[in-house]
């Protein structure tokens, strides 16, 4: 609907049109066989037609373009642009004319104009033209508003602005009386966390980002880039190609493209840096990963670019005291001391007195003497302690037997199934 501010006749006249990449022409070929009634009347036809291409008449894609006949749909993330148009309708001419464009959305209003200086005359039959550029970040109503202002040769000032908003109606080549009001979503995207699963036989806190991205519009798309840019915390490395000469290849092929409502799944692993996880308070709770970065292209190269709001994650929880592993073997003698290095990490925000306690198991015996002192752990500290075990079965064995008991609060804790490694005979050389 078009809104005017006064019912005034005006020395000049404002058309407003959207600016978008015409489409190629389709035609319905119509066929039929030598020995029909038509014969190659049909054939005939099609070939004289401008809009074939030669030597493929039957072919429903022609060689010309078509200019759009409506305003067809506005994504987000996609570049809005319009043209517009002042021109001098009288025999007057029109001085100190001055064009504003303002992008009025659900939380903004947003200035487009190029230029915010008056133009000094405008002569009969002349106009003003300005292209205006917006890349839509907002879901919603949208409402370009026009103001025009102006001084006649009389002395006297005058000023009008128009409201355009989308109507699905059809409008001309050269005059646009409804702009949009609805932007639509081009993607669905949807994400998932992992953590990485492992024992305590690794220091990882690795997570892994599954992002599901669906085309949710009527044409394909070609993905340019898709890519996570991770927050300070974090380094990433995406695991979307496979080894195939030096660069890789990417594992959806070489041509990029999203048919309409189909699903793509992209994976990335992310690793805090070791500034951070060296500190056992800093990833806990709630903490930002980053955001997706999307750049896709329609049908005739028009881009478009979506970038999500910074995603967020619920760190897993340690408990007051984290009990890893720095260094263990893989293999394993039977019957034969080997070495293994624990780190302790105090995760709590208080200062803990530790002791520790080996309890031998069936399979494993701890080497050294059970419940010596460690010493007072402040919060956020670690300290990596060497330990001595053998096996005494064959097989792959479970590390087990660990306590740690807090002295300030008594409070006792266990930790069974830290590791787990392969014991073999070395007479017989027989692993499990």
């Amino acid at each position: 609907m078009e809104v005017n501010q006064a019912k005034q006749e005006h020395l000049l006249a404002l058309k407003v049109m959207r600016l978008t990449k015409p489409t190629l022409f389709t035609n319905l070929p119509v066929t039929c066989e030598d020995r029909d009634l038509p014969g190659d009347l049909f054939a005939q036809l099609m070939k004289e037609d401008p809009s074939t291409i030669k030597g493929a008449e039957a072919l429903m894609l022609g060689e010309m373009l078509t200019l759009p006949q409506n305003f067809g749909n506005i994504f987000l993330g996609e570049t809005f642009s319009s043209y517009i148009s002042v021109h001098n309708d009288s025999n007057q001419v029109v001085k100190d004319i001055l064009v504003k464009a303002d992008l009025q959305t659900s939380s903004q209003r947003l200035n487009l104009s190029a230029s915010n200086s008056a133009v000094g005359e405008l002569k009969p039959e002349c106009c003003i033209d300005d292209v205006i550029h917006h890349e839509v970040k907002e879901i919603g109503t949208h409402i370009l508003v026009c103001a025009v202002s102006y001084t006649t040769q009389y002395g006297e000032k005058l000023y009008f602005r128009k409201f355009f908003k989308f109507q699905c109606e059809k409008t001309t080549a050269f005059s646009l009386h409804s702009i949009f009001n609805q932007v639509l979503k081009p993607l669905d995207v949807k994400t998932k966390f992992y953590n990485a699963e492992s024992d305590l036989s690794s220091v990882t806190d690795e997570v892994f980002l599954e992002a599901q991205i669906q085309n949710i519009t009527t044409s394909a798309m070609f993905m340019e880039k898709v890519s996570l840019e991770p927050s300070m915390m974090y380094n990433v490395t995406e695991l979307n190609t496979v080894a195939s000469g030096e660069d890789g290849e990417s594992t959806f092929g070489k041509m990029s493209y999203l048919q309409p409502m189909d699903t793509r799944q992209y994976l990335y692993c992310l690793k805090p840096k070791p500034e951070y996880a060296e500190k056992a308070g800093v990833i806990k709770g709630v903490t930002v990963i980053g955001k997706l970065d999307i750049v896709w292209k329609t049908n005739l190269g028009e881009r478009g670019r979506l970038q999500t709001s910074q995603l967020q994650r619920m760190a897993p929880g340690y408990g007051d005291i984290r009990l890893s592993l720095e260094m263990i073997p893989d293999t394993v003698n039977l019957e034969e001391p080997f070495d293994i290095i624990c780190k302790i990490t105090n995760c709590s925000e208080r200062t803990m007195d530790l002791v520790l306690e080996m309890c031998n198991t069936r399979s494993i015996h701890w080497c050294g003497v059970s419940g010596r002192q460690l010493g007072k752990l402040s919060p956020g500290a670690f300290l990596s302690l060497p330990l001595i075990l053998l096996s005494s079965v064959q097989g792959l064995q479970s590390i087990s037997g660990l306590r740690l008991t807090d002295t300030f609060l008594k409070r006792t804790y266990e930790y069974d199934d830290i590791a787990q490694v392969c014991v073999v005979c070395p007479y017989t050389n027989n692993e499990c």
